[in-house]
């Protein structure tokens, strides 16, 4: 192994260390998200060519931001992992082909296509069908308790009521995305522009202005006031679960996105269920083209 390519390594590691830290607990991001995308592939490449560069603490196993000293720890009981990059079409299929590769032959296979909302990653917890806790993502293992400021999102559920007469689970845990809408966003801008005049005036010092919805989003759900939050007018997608106890047995993933619409938890509708890989590119070029008719941000 080469000398540079340790210290790149070495290189590669602080600097995703720290754009995350920007990103996920500052809200302040400094490079695009396409740029930070260049990064870790350049790291995963580094390390798929040299193992022996693994180490427990590197970016590439570990998950989003650490925990701030705002708020209370919270451990996931089921960790939140995140998604890999497909960075074009040939990844895509080549990510494809492994999934198929480790399957019977026989196989009938199905793939569900979701937007990847640009916001804030989520588990809300439920106990006896009401709402108990709320936890950011964190390091995938330990996260952050923003349960009163969750609560204030009106979209999300405080108590569980299933549409079909199902069972409430003991245990459900709701994982998905807290973001804030185009709309949303851009009336806290002008606020804080219209603020930042008054306080100019006063001879006061100017408020950061958000540079985009996913870190207003951000900050605006990590506020120690949970009625500041309230009135930020964030949203919330489900699209995962998490643990869950007394459930039902789910055979696919679609049949889980079902099983959350049923007990009212707001699932995104541009979801489609395709046969092919190619129809999953299909869906992909579609909204790469489509996105700026979404009334929300979305990441890749």
């Amino acid at each position: 192994m080469k000398e540079d390519s340790i210290q790149r390594h070495s290189e590669l590691v602080t600097l995703i260390a720290y754009h995350r830290q920007r990103y996920y607990q500052d809200a302040v991001p400094e490079i695009s998200d396409a740029e930070y995308d260049e990064l870790e592939s350049e790291l995963r490449d580094l390390e798929f060519a040299f193992p022996e560069l693994i180490t427990a603490q590197s970016p590439s196993q570990t998950v989003g931001g650490g925990v701030t000293e705002t708020f209370s720890a919270v451990v996931h009981r089921v960790p939140m992992t995140s998604l890999d990059n497909a960075m074009d079409a040939d990844e895509l299929v080549a990510w494809g082909e492994r999934v198929l590769k480790g399957l019977p032959s026989d196989s009938v296979v199905n793939f569900v296509c979701e937007l990847k909302i640009d916001g804030l990653a989520m588990s809300i917890r439920y106990e006896d069908g009401a709402l108990v806790q709320a936890a950011t993502r964190g390091d995938g293992r330990i996260g952050e308790d923003v349960t009163a400021n969750v609560a204030t999102i009106a979209v999300i559920p405080t108590t569980l009521i299933s549409a079909s007469g199902a069972s409430v689970p003991q245990v459900l845990e709701v994982r998905g995305e807290v973001y804030m809408p185009i709309d949303a966003f851009e009336k806290f801008k002008a606020f804080k522009e219209a603020e930042n005049i008054v306080r100019s005036a006063a001879g006061k010092k100017a408020d950061p202005v958000p540079v985009n919805p996913r870190n207003a989003g951000a900050g605006s759900l990590r506020q120690k006031d949970a009625t500041v939050t309230a009135g930020r007018g964030l949203a919330f997608w489900s699209y995962q679960l998490g643990e869950v106890i007394g459930g039902p047995d789910f055979t696919s993933h679609d049949s889980s996105l079902e099983f959350l619409r049923d007990f009212s938890f707001p699932v995104n509708p541009n979801i489609e269920v395709v046969e092919s890989l190619a129809q999953v590119i299909e869906f992909c070029q579609k909204w790469q083209k489509d996105r700026h008719l979404l009334p929300y941000e979305i990441d890749g």
